[in-house]
């Protein structure tokens, strides 16, 4: 699962989001205690957003960051896009669902031409591309000069006291209320294992700046479980 490389891991990831589509939203509820609500509003804050401005939302799934951010800036154009299809009807039949552009589409290939967005956010994508920095340089050529970059994604559980507890929660916990709640285990096996390879914020925020984004901060949720990351693109 996590251990997967190039075009199987990819194929793999898009799978798994195709299966747990009609339960993603009710399982990240509960999974997060109802605080992942909180952290989306956190990215749309940094996100900084224009009245009547244009925002990308890349990774989409059933738009819970792209609705967030019409709940704040009304008049928003919204695009949302994922390569996982069924997600994306999901989040159609929801409320205010017609008033997101939605859009297959490969992070790593965007289809939009240079300086079109105001901002590009994504909620759980760089741990699951096979290429970071593509999918970073992508961002800031469809972004328009000053525009923000916002990432939201799991970061690997802390070497402190709560550890112990947080990878029970991670390898116990979350596989259990998968297998109950979306009759999915394995896809919520793969969350954990993901979750534990992936960077620590701190080397996000590296490969985010070797990539050339500028003024990188972030800011860690969930006992350091989770991190929401800004920049701009300066020119």
């Amino acid at each position: 699962m996590a251990h997967l490389q190039g075009r199987e891991r990819a194929v793999y990831v898009r799978d798994m989001f195709d299966r747990i589509a009609g339960r993603y939203n009710l399982m990240n509820r509960l999974m997060t205690f109802g605080q992942d609500l909180k952290w989306r509003r956190f990215v749309v804050q940094q996100a900084r957003l224009p009245a009547g401005g244009r925002l990308l939302d890349l990774a989409t799934g059933t738009g819970d960051i792209a609705f967030e951010a019409l709940r704040a800036v009304p008049d928003l154009q919204v695009v949302g896009a994922d390569f996982s299809l069924p997600m994306m009807r999901v989040g159609q039949g929801l409320t205010d669902g017609g008033r997101v552009g939605w859009l297959g589409a490969d992070a790593l290939d965007l289809p939009f031409p240079d300086n079109t967005f105001d901002a590009v956010t994504s909620g759980y994508l760089v741990r699951n591309v096979i290429d970071i920095p593509r999918t970073l340089q992508e961002q800031l050529r469809v972004l328009k000069p000053g525009g923000r970059i916002v990432i939201l994604d799991s970061a690997p559980p802390p070497d402190n006291l709560l550890r112990p507890f947080i990878l029970f929660h991670l390898c116990f916990v979350i596989p259990t209320l998968g297998r109950l709640v979306s009759g999915d285990a394995a896809a919520y096996e793969y969350l954990p294992s993901s979750t534990q390879a992936f960077k620590t914020p701190n080397e996000l925020a590296a490969i985010m700046r070797a990539a050339g984004v500028a003024n990188v901060q972030y800011r860690t949720f969930m006992f350091g479980t989770m991190a929401v990351h800004w920049g701009e693109k300066t020119a």
